[in-house]
């Protein structure tokens, strides 16, 4: 019998935070918590099938929230089954580019 390991996202806080500022990303960062919690993805090419608009920028993972109104950007890491919430940004915070310092 093969044991499912299920993602564990790793500050959660911050989701619920940035929805307070953002009430109308708050729908859309529930929807990520909940599949994202219960993904199983091995590589990225899994992520990509649930998630296709979902971009690899390095070792980071970038999530168009809200319509494509603000960005997830995460670093998920396959092996452990953990998904790091490093920023959450509005699309012109996210376009000025310091996140990927």
């Amino acid at each position: 019998m093969r044991t499912y390991h299920f993602m564990r996202i790793i500050k959660r806080g911050a989701l619920v935070h940035f929805w307070q500022r953002h009430p109308d990303a708050q729908a859309s960062l529930e929807s990520w918590y909940a599949v994202v919690r219960q993904a199983n993805w091995k590589t990225p090419v899994e992520l990509k099938q649930v998630y296709r608009t979902a971009d690899s920028v390095g070792r980071r993972t970038v999530f168009n929230v809200a319509g494509n109104k603000y960005r997830l950007i995460a670093r998920v890491n396959y092996q452990t089954q953990r998904v790091f919430v490093l920023y959450l940004l509005t699309h012109a915070e996210y376009d000025k580019g310091a996140w990927k310092q």
